[in-house]
């Protein structure tokens, strides 16, 4: 195994044992993508092959067709427990992208997740974000306490040093875990190459045409690319200058527009 992802694993590993420990009720945010289903099997290596924990996706109805038939393929074959969440009150009133990309996103993703949240009594969430995805997911903190569930200040964010991470903090206290936070995406497709890991079929070119980041169909671009296999997105990856995000409608409409939306309890 390299050593440099050997490092990463371990790291995440021991922060997905302490905080299965440690917290109440513990669940993880899955949303098909190469982070989180990285994540996933990082937790089957915390536990010896068995996932202990319960998935959570947020579905907003409008997700890439297959990404769903990929999904519960994948759970069934895989023996997980899944709980999709979803805002079926603002769908049935009407909720589309139309009505503003980030209006829909509050209601559809952070909504619909807080509801899931406090519908399931989940303390604590894994999610497989990273700190190189966006910028304001940089300012994160591998434990992040969110006192209402929802709100998060980023300026106002526990110390991190050592490698301590404060985990020791009242039931009330909603914490989002992010096991992920130092890897980045080039390290993220050299892993799923290392350890054989399945990923949604998207991700790679057809007809010079791929996805290099998953979410809604009307709010989700591919990018030109003949990268067919791991180790050409991997070669493709080692020189593009494009960002990893391009493709996401939501992240134009704002210069801050993910900040404002995780501030209010975005993923």
């Amino acid at each position: 195994m390299n050593d440099y992802l050997s490092r990463l694993e371990n790291e995440s590993v021991f922060i997905i044992r302490e905080a299965y420990k440690k917290t109440k009720n513990l669940a993880m945010l899955w949303s098909m993508g190469k982070d989180s289903t990285v994540l996933m099997h990082l937790v089957r290596k915390a536990f010896l092959g068995h996932c202990p924990i319960t998935l959570v996706h947020i579905d907003t109805s409008y997700k890439i067709p297959e990404m769903i038939t990929w999904r519960d393929q994948f759970v069934k074959d895989n023996n997980l427990k899944l709980i999709v969440g979803q805002n079926k009150k603002a769908l049935e009133e009407g909720m589309n992208p139309e009505m503003g990309r980030l209006t829909c996103c509050g209601a559809l993703k952070t909504q619909a997740l807080l509801d899931t949240i406090a519908e399931h009594k989940i303390q604590a969430l894994l999610l497989g974000i990273r700190r190189d995805e966006e910028g304001s997911r940089g300012k994160e903190r591998v434990v992040s306490p969110r006192v209402d569930s929802a709100s998060w200040t980023y300026k106002d964010q526990p110390a991190e040093l050592w490698n301590f991470y404060n985990l020791h903090l009242p039931e009330e206290v909603h914490l989002r875990i992010h096991p992920l936070l130092q890897w980045t995406e080039l390290d993220i497709w050299e892993y799923i190459r290392q350890e054989e890991i399945e990923v949604m079929p998207l991700y790679f070119a057809e007809n010079g045409k791929r996805y290099r980041s998953l979410g809604c169909a009307p709010c989700t671009g591919t990018i030109d690319s003949q990268a067919k296999t791991i180790d050409d997105i991997i070669t493709e990856l080692k020189s593009t200058k494009t960002g990893e995000r391009a493709g996401r409608a939501q992240d134009k409409v704002d210069t801050y527009a993910m900040q404002k939306l995780r501030q209010v309890g975005y993923m």
